[in-house]
């Protein structure tokens, strides 16, 4: 694949203007208190797995609305103490699967909560848990569409209050210090962008070539799926285009990154006709920039790559990253 967006010194000035809705905080905030209005842990159960170093529960807690959402919780074996949590968003189409397919993070030393993506789970991997229980109108196949025509009925926007739950959740679960990184690629790192900016006192932020980064930037950009979902919709439904632009401009991970806190960690390939290089420089440019605090912020630039990013050169990146920035205890 070439290069096909702006060059990389372009990039690492990308500053787009933003047309964020004027009540975007206030439907968040909304959202929010509607879904912590009940506990955020539903059960806990063990799992035997046949592994001897990692601990594992099958988690329920309660996500938009109420909605009961499942995720594994991992941890090294017999650790008594307290632990910093991450918790892991996934790609597009992908459910939690097993446990065995996310070892790193309690191999690593820290508490390891998995979410699983409501009405996904079906394109890769080993499956998901959790439906959709929410109806939707007229849609395109796959989730990009499901109640696109108003934000309060977007399938987005039940999907990030989820993630923003889930560090509810993961808070809230026995052997947790209270700090909280979020993680994820693609679908998953712009939840954990939009996790970011819904709980800005999350301690740290890994997104690996985020996806829901200056959406309507992107389906112009790319005829890649999941945005094309979106070109597909309006093919069909042309009266519906005012609805739709004015619905992502709630669910835009780069407006949600302006209200972030948390130190963070981004990576971009710069050939990734998936989740297009200025789409993700938007937001990483964007990082904080409503706040006053002044976190740390850092990206992995991989110029040879497409949509799998650096991959295992990146997971090794962000343990020795997360080591700095959020240590673990001494053991003793």
């Amino acid at each position: 694949m070439p290069l096909f967006d702006m060059p990389l010194p372009a990039l690492r000035e990308y500053l787009p203007e933003l047309d964020e809705p004027s009540d975007l905080d206030a439907f968040w905030s909304g959202t929010l208190d509607r879904a912590r209005a009940v506990e955020p842990i539903l059960e806990v159960r063990p799992v035997e797995t046949g592994l001897a170093l990692v601990d594992t529960w099958d988690v329920t807690f309660t996500g938009h609305d109420g909605d009961p959402i499942r995720a594994w919780y991992l941890r090294p074996a017999g650790h008594e103490g307290d632990l910093p949590m991450v918790v892991e968003y996934l790609g597009y189409g992908g459910g939690r699967s097993t446990p065995l397919e996310h070892l790193t993070w309690s191999n690593a030393g820290y508490g390891h909560l998995v979410m699983d993506t409501r009405g996904q789970g079906s394109r890769w991997g080993s499956g998901g848990a959790t439906p959709d229980p929410v109806g939707s109108g007229p849609a395109a196949p796959g989730s990009m569409t499901r109640g696109i025509e108003s934000p309060e009925t977007s399938y987005l926007t039940r999907l990030m209050t989820d993630a923003a739950r889930a560090v509810d959740a993961a808070r809230a679960l026995p052997g947790a210090d209270g700090r909280v990184a979020v993680t994820g690629g693609s679908q998953g790192g712009g939840l954990a962008i939009a996790a970011g900016g819904l709980v800005p006192d999350v301690d740290a932020v890994m997104a690996n070539v985020p996806f829901l980064c200056q959406i309507r930037r992107a389906i112009d950009l790319t005829d890649a799926d999941p945005y094309q979902e979106i070109v597909r919709y309006l093919a069909v439904n042309r009266d519906r285009e005012a609805a739709v632009k004015n619905t992502l401009g709630y669910v835009d991970a780069v407006h949600l990154a302006r209200r972030a806190r948390a130190d963070t960690l981004f990576s971009v390939a710069l050939r990734d006709m998936t989740c297009p290089p200025s789409t993700v420089f938007a937001a990483y440019n964007h990082w904080a920039g409503l706040s006053e605090a002044t976190p740390s912020k850092d990206i992995e630039v991989y110029p040879y790559n497409n949509h799998e990013g650096g991959a295992a050169a990146q997971s090794m990146v962000q343990l020795g990253w997360l080591r700095r920035t959020m240590p673990l205890a001494p053991t003793r």
